[in-house]
């Protein structure tokens, strides 16, 4: 089920509200924002300048490093071509084969400079410190790994006489990307919008990326960052506005503490062998994993109301706990979904599913098999705990 298609969900089982004997309607679309979780505008908590346009040869130029820009139809091996380097080298480097195809806009980080554009490298605009300014994003980043390459300063360089005029931006930070990572866990590592990422690491709409691939982190533009460089900071003295606490003096002790000794001390109980009597838990959590994957989207009350967990399409979906099948129902798109309800009140979500082995009203164990995961473009499952007709935190349920 593509993300897209969450955002129109609409499912009405309104039998499903008696079963959690409340007379408030169940919000079956499970809108909760479900759908809604895409919209990362609250990631964007800093903003982001546009991309600097490159060359004629798609290269952009910065004092550190290069980077490759694709067009629409380009393969790793024309771009070497059309910037001059072994097209082999460039692909190893960048974790590609030299035919494989690109997106338009997608980056390439080059092993080595090439010729410098007539105006040269992308300079730092005048007064912004970009120590300070990437210091943060660099900081957040640890341990996470932080492609750097140490080379001569075009400032060293002597100007061609007769040059454009060069162009002026912030050298965004260039990330290599790890085993396991994503768009969106990048995103959220330097405080950047995904979709910010996406535009200037020319991304496909569903946020692909690599292991091994190179992307710049978005920076704001030069014209933002020197307006902020220059307006003056408000500060206050010592002491003004609130009280400044008294230090401790050496000259006046501690009051003197009193304790009081037990008088004797406590009996400990014999402690019953409760294997004895009691069947051995097999887990410390209330709740099992309805999948073996990895978690691509978290919780996040009033936007995401559950996890989406990744695995291959056919993986068997199981019971996050004993219970019943309180509904079977499905998307606009005819998704099904199946909902199971379990005891304190508790019911439990799971979405894009397929090959449905349960029926409305059975009764189901922890762990037994109740769908799979469906073939689509995203292969994943969307599960959910509600307590009542409120989404809650899955994790503590899981953990």
């Amino acid at each position: 089920m593509s993300y897209s298609r969450k955002s129109r969900l609409v499912w009405a089982v309104p039998a499903l509200a008696m079963l959690a004997g409340c007379g408030q309607p169940f919000d079956f679309d499970l809108r909760g924002h479900f759908g809604d979780s895409l919209n990362t505008a609250d990631a964007a908590r800093q903003a982001s300048g546009h991309r600097p346009e490159p060359d004629e040869r798609g290269v952009l130029s910065y004092p550190s490093y290069q980077v490759a820009v694709a067009r629409r139809g380009d393969t790793v091996a024309n771009v070497a071509d059309r910037i001059g380097m072994n097209a082999a080298e460039l692909a190893r480097y960048n974790g590609l084969s030299p035919s494989d195809p690109l997106h338009k806009d997608e980056i390439l980080a080059l092993p080595g400079r090439v010729p410098e554009p007539g105006s040269g490298p992308i300079q730092p605009p005048s007064n912004v410190d970009i120590a300070a300014l990437a210091g943060g994003a660099i900081d957040k980043a640890e341990p996470a790994r932080v492609e750097t390459t140490t080379l001569e300063s075009a400032a060293d360089k002597p100007a061609a006489s007769g040059t454009a005029k060069p162009q002026v931006g912030i050298e965004p930070i260039r990330h290599k990307v790890v085993r396991g990572e994503t768009a969106y866990t990048i995103s959220r590592l330097y405080d950047v919008s995904v979709r910010s990422l996406a535009e200037w690491n020319g991304l496909d709409p569903q946020f692909t990326i690599r292991e091994g691939q190179y992307l710049l982190i978005p920076v704001p533009d030069a014209k933002t960052a020197q307006k902020a460089a220059v307006t003056p900071k408000t500060t206050t003295n010592p002491g003004q506005g609130s009280p400044t606490p008294i230090p401790p003096s050496a000259s006046k002790p501690l009051p003197a503490e009193k304790t009081t000794p037990a008088a004797q001390p406590a009996v400990k109980p014999d402690t019953p062998d409760l294997g004895k009597t009691q069947t051995k838990k097999t887990t410390s959590s209330r709740m099992d994993m309805p999948v073996n994957g990895s978690i691509i989207r978290e919780y996040k009350k009033g936007k995401t109301d559950g996890i989406d967990i990744s695995a291959a399409p056919g993986t068997p979906v199981k019971a996050a706990t004993a219970g019943s099948v309180a509904a079977i129902t499905s998307d606009a798109d005819k998704v099904p979904i199946v909902v199971l309800k379990h005891a304190d009140g508790l019911l439990t979500v799971y979405a894009n599913v397929d090959g449905i082995s349960v029926a409305k009203g059975d009764s189901v164990k922890r762990g037994q098999t109740i769908a799979k995961i469906r073939q689509d473009k995203s292969n994943y499952v969307h599960f959910e705990v509600r307590k009542g007709f409120d989404s809650v935190d899955p994790m503590p349920y899981l953990n």
